[in-house]
């Protein structure tokens, strides 16, 4: 068997074929099916640079989804690793149980700054989905503490994605990921979210549209009872279903709703902040105030794990008289090379002034992806910031989808191999209707995006001569 060897770590050399032979028999990927891999070799990638990550055969790709909404700076900033280092020969770990240690107080009065109001708490999680739950937990115990023990419940949309743990997927939209491991935590509601392209009333006017999801909200509280819903998550951009934006005045009515019938909103910005729409966080870019922010991802743009929860004044005020504490934690959260890490990350967001960067490209970026328009199988071009999803369509003129093993074939069976041998790293997903989404490194321009748009154009061709 001849193989190919090629340098892996610190210049030492592997050998590709063993590493996917050892990955198939010891690795466990996430949300993957392990059959795939029983008679083809598992992508390994070793290395990473700017927008481009290479393979363990020496293949190069452009990163079209920043690993996964992640890397906002781009690959091999030597400067993140010089941060973990020099932290971790100061002070390796001391977890946050009573105890602070300064890289903690400098990242969470940082987060203070950018964070509209007064979102001056910040409890740090590992990730994504320990924000979540974190939030959750939270809001139920606030509502405790103020004397209303039967607002639990949570309100989210249909689609939308929040994490794996029981709270996070309770609250996370997507029946496949939830029907293995049901039944969940109870009192998680779904309403409808903000796919205008499919929209079930006013699809003419996006105004009325974004009015009518909002009172979906309204409705769904008051039919539960306001004084038993604690809280709504919403995505300033829903990932799941493929990058749906709010429309023109959701979110100012989403405010109202919830101030009338005293629900928290949770503004979930795992993917959106620091820079993903060109601002540190996207509730700024849509202008609303929500009472708390979960938040990870770009963060440290991947460098080492780290997420958070940010917290209002109102919803801290219970938590600091008395005895009343939040019996919640993480060994990890806060970790202080994650926060060395974030804190150098942000530093070179706003040096090198990346929010800015993505403000002034996102126009053309969407621009370019729209020239796919004249192929018939795109009927969607949607998002914002550098966070764009495509939805495929088999009749454009009735919006006519894919069924199921269509989207089988179309996706898994072709498009996400053919994209990657292609060049392209990016999403295949069928989560609701069949789309394409990209989040590229936020360091990116014109160059790259004419390169996905080329690369698209091909792929999906050949994709429509095969159905």
């Amino acid at each position: 068997m001849t193989t190919t060897p090629t340098l892996w770590g610190a210049g030492v050399e592997h050998d590709a074929a063993q590493l996917s032979a050892t990955a198939y028999e010891h690795l466990w990927m996430h949300f993957t099916r392990l059959s795939s891999y029983a008679d083809n070799p598992v992508p390994t990638i070793v290395r990473g640079e700017g927008a481009r990550i290479t393979d363990a055969n020496g293949r190069t790709y452009l990163d079209g989804l920043a690993g996964l909404f992640v890397v906002q700076v781009g690959h091999g900033r030597v400067e993140l690793a010089d941060a973990a280092h020099k932290q971790s020969t100061e002070l390796a770990y001391f977890p946050l149980w009573s105890y602070a240690h300064p890289r903690a107080i400098e990242l969470a009065d940082r987060l203070a700054e950018y964070a509209p109001g007064d979102l001056n708490r910040v409890f740090f999680t590992s990730g994504g989905g320990e924000a979540v739950e974190t939030a959750w937990k939270l809001a139920k115990q606030y509502f405790k503490l103020v004397g209303k023990p039967l607002k639990t419940k949570v309100i989210s949309r249909a689609v939308a994605y929040h994490g794996t743990t029981q709270g996070a997927l309770s609250i996370t939209g997507i029946p496949d990921a939830k029907k293995d491991f049901e039944p969940l935590v109870p009192g998680a509601l779904k309403v409808p979210n903000t796919n205008f392209y499919r929209a079930p009333e006013h699809g003419d006017d996006p105004e009325a549209f974004g009015r009518w999801a909002a009172d979906q909200i309204e409705l769904a509280i008051e039919m539960e009872g306001p004084d038993t819903v604690a809280c709504v998550f919403l995505e300033p951009v829903q990932n799941s279903g493929g990058c749906f934006p709010p429309p023109p005045g959701y979110f100012a009515r989403v405010r109202e709703i919830c101030d009338r019938h005293d629900v928290l909103l949770v503004s979930d910005e795992v993917i959106c902040a620091f820079g993903r729409l060109g601002t540190m966080f996207a509730a700024d870019k849509f202008g609303f105030q929500p009472d708390m922010i979960t938040c990870a991802k770009g963060l440290t743009s991947g460098y080492a794990p780290l997420g958070a929860c940010l917290v209002s004044e109102r919803i801290a005020e219970p938590f600091t008289t008395g005895t009343n504490y939040f019996p919640h934690g993480y060994t990890f959260g806060g970790h202080p090379v994650s926060s060395a890490v974030a804190m150098a990350n942000l530093d070179i967001i706003e040096r090198e002034g990346l929010n800015e960067h993505v403000l002034k490209n996102e126009g053309a970026f969407r621009a370019t992806l729209e020239r796919l328009h004249d192929l018939p199988i795109v009927g969607d071009v949607r998002g914002d910031g550098y966070f764009y999803g495509i939805e495929l369509v088999k009749d454009k003129s009735t919006k006519l989808t894919f069924d199921a093993d269509e989207s089988e074939r179309l996706l898994r069976g072709f498009m996400s191999r053919a994209l990657f041998e292609a060049g392209l790293y990016c999403r295949a997903d069928d989560r609701g209707d069949p789309v394409i989404q990209l989040a590229p490194p936020l360091i990116i321009g014109q160059p790259e995006f004419d390169e996905i748009e080329s690369i698209l154009r091909g792929v999906l061709t050949e994709a429509w001569s095969l159905l």
